[in-house]
Parts: structure tokens; sequence; C-alpha cells
């Protein structure tokens, strides 16, 4: 065991030795504010450091903002042709699949309207509308949630009545898939767990509420009010950083919408709703993240991180995307159900240092509910 944990760490120094990550967040960098690569003495890039930075592009799934900033090198420190090809062909790929999810979004959504339900867009599709090339964002799958738990029992219901196999998780919400696109119901807004926080949050969302945007292609889509977005982007990253993980794309959502929502906001009301949601010190972290790391300017970070530097959570970031802690070595689908719940609390317990560090409240009262999803 001793063994096995030197060698994590050896592998990690050597990772963090290497120019890879640094040029891959200089180019993310620029594709995210569409400006010219910081950081311009990385390149060129040798064919085998070419491989590497898409490689890693691909685990943190922001191969299509990477590839917006290469766009700007000079064409003789362009990729090789083999990695050029490659990059184009996944680019392609991701901006077909976000016109597919586009549709069946709008499918969905106006099947449920129809049906008298009142159906919130969540993160995906609504967030990429943050960006200035929303199809290029890479996309999971669509998230849905019904602010009436009876109406969300009665979308179950109809989608059953269609023949469509609906899953339940432990925690209530349920995942299917339509038109080859995996569609989950969620059964809670914000993904804070902490009991004492939770009448507050059912009064911001009852206050906040939503609002209804246009969708790249057309329609429109209700999406949380921004206050209410910017606390949903922020609680989701911090759950995942206290277990599986979490990548740079889900970041990258954050920056956006602190950049896009900055006119639409209050700085201080911002920051007092994180507090009374029991995450300003994780906050404080995550914009410290979000500075400097993504570039992300001063003027739209709501919280002022002067006493906390980003590398907690970009050890989680890297860990995650680079050595396979995130993302693919993920819970398969195909393994038995206790296994998968085994697998989560453990990944929970791997993290309880960060978390009690950053957010202590709510890691243990999130490591409460994995207790008692165990027990389901």
């Amino acid at each position: 065991m001793e063994e096995a944990r030197t060698g994590a760490v050896e592998k990690e120094k050597a990772f963090w030795n290497r120019r890879e990550p640094a040029a891959l967040l200089s180019l993310l960098r620029a594709g995210l504010w569409e400006q010219m690569p910081d950081g311009l003495s990385l390149f060129p890039l040798s064919e085998a450091e070419w491989e590497e930075v898409y490689l890693l592009a691909r685990r943190q799934t922001v191969t299509g903002l990477v590839w917006q900033g290469i766009s700007y090198l000079p064409d003789e420190w362009m990729p090789p042709g083999k990695v050029l090809v490659r990059w184009v062909a996944v680019v392609d790929g991701i901006e077909r699949k976000n016109r597919l999810m586009n549709r069946v979004v709008m499918e969905l959504q106006d099947w449920f309207r129809r049906e008298g339900l009142r159906v919130v867009l969540q993160k995906g599709q609504g967030v990429a509308l943050f960006y200035e090339k929303p199809l290029w964002r890479e996309c999971g799958d669509i998230d849905f949630y019904f602010p009436d738990k009876q109406e969300s029992e009665r979308a179950v219901e109809l989608l059953a009545r269609k023949g469509v196999k609906v899953q339940r998780a432990a925690d209530g919400s349920v995942h299917y898939r339509w038109r080859g696109v995996e569609v989950e119901h969620h059964v809670r807004l914000l993904d804070i767990c902490n009991p004492w926080a939770q009448k507050y949050l059912r009064r911001l969302e009852e206050t906040a509420g939503f609002r209804e945007v246009s969708l790249y292609q057309g329609g429109t889509v209700s999406v949380p009010a921004p206050e209410l977005n910017l606390l949903m982007l922020n609680a989701h990253i911090m759950k995942h950083a206290m277990g599986w993980g979490i990548g740079l794309r889900q970041l990258c959502d954050m920056a956006r919408a602190c950049r896009v929502l900055e006119k639409e906001v209050d700085s201080e009301k911002v920051c007092e709703m994180y507090r009374r949601a029991g995450i300003r010190k994780w906050s404080n972290l995550l914009y410290a993240f979000l500075k400097e790391q993504l570039g992300l300017a001063d003027e739209f970070i709501y919280c002022k991180s002067v006493n906390y530097n980003s590398t907690p959570l970009s050890e989680i970031v890297w860990r995650g995307g680079n050595f396979g802690w995130h993302s693919e070595e993920r819970v398969c689908s195909s393994q038995k159900k206790w296994k998968r719940k085994l697998q989560t609390f453990l990944f929970f317990l791997q993290n309880v240092k960060f978390s009690c560090k950053f957010v202590i409240r709510e890691s243990f009262w999130t490591i409460m509910d994995l207790v008692r999803g165990q027990m389901r």
C-alpha cells in the first residue's frame, strides 16, 4: 500500500514538471476569452507534446475550447497534421452532438409543457449559452428539474406510457435515454445537503425563480435566474470536488457564467448567498482557481480570495482528469448496484481531508446522505 502511494506521488510530481499542462491552460484561456494565448514561450511544441495536450484536453472535456485557443497560434506553431486531423474530427463531432442535444431538449420540454408540467433545464445546454461558440462546448447529458414534486412523478408516468425504460437512483432522481441521449431528472436544483440551509435555499428558489432564454438553434427554455444559476454551478462543482473529482469543463462553465452574468447580479448579494448556503470558504477557493488558472478578470470575481491559492483544487482537477480518477474511471453502469454505491462512498472518503478544510459542514451532511443511500 505504501509503495503504491509513493509511486502515485512520484507520478504526480513528474506530471507537474512537464510543460504540457501549462500549454493546455494557456490555450484554454485563449479559447475561453477569445484572445491570443499567454505563455507563448511554451511554444512551439513537439509532436509528442501536442499529442499529450490533445489527450489532456480530451480527458478534461475541453477539446473544443482548446481548439478555439489553437486558432490564435501562428501557422508555424500549429499542431502537426496527424494531430490536427483528429482534433478537427472531434470538434466536428462535438458540434453535431450539441445540435442533437438541443433538438432533444426542445422536444422533451415542449412535450412536458403541453402536458401542463413546469420543467427547468439545469446546466448543460443552458450553460453553453454563456460561450461565444456554444456548439464547441462539450456536452454530457441533459439535466431537467421539476420544481413541483408531483409534476416530477407525473413526468415519469408519461415516459413509462411511451415505453421509455426509466431507472431510479438512490436519491430519487431518474434517468433514461431519449433518441440516444442520456437524460436525467433531478430531485433538487442545488447540490447542497446541509439541512440547516434548506429553508433558505427553498425561499431563494421561490424568490429568485427561473427565466426564459433562447436556446441556440431557436426555441426558448426555462433556466435558473442569474443568482440561482451561479449558486447551482458553484454547488455542482463543490459536490464533485468532494467526491469523484471535477474537470476543467465545469470550471470553465463557472468562469463564463461569472463574466456573462456580471451586470445582472449584485456581487455582495452573491457572497451573502454563498455564506447563507454554508459554502463561503469553498467559494473563496473556487474563485481563486478561476482567477489563477483560468484567467478570470478581477471585475468578475464576486468573492475576493486574498488568503487563498488554487493549489488544493488544482490537484483534484488534474488528478481526476489525468490519473484516471475521473470520467472514464467513474461508476460503470454495468457494475452491480452495491459496487457502484461503495465506490462512490470510497471516493468521498478519499477527499475527506480536502472537504473538511474547505466545506466541513457540507461534507459531513453529504457523507450522511451517502450512508443513507447505501442502506436503500
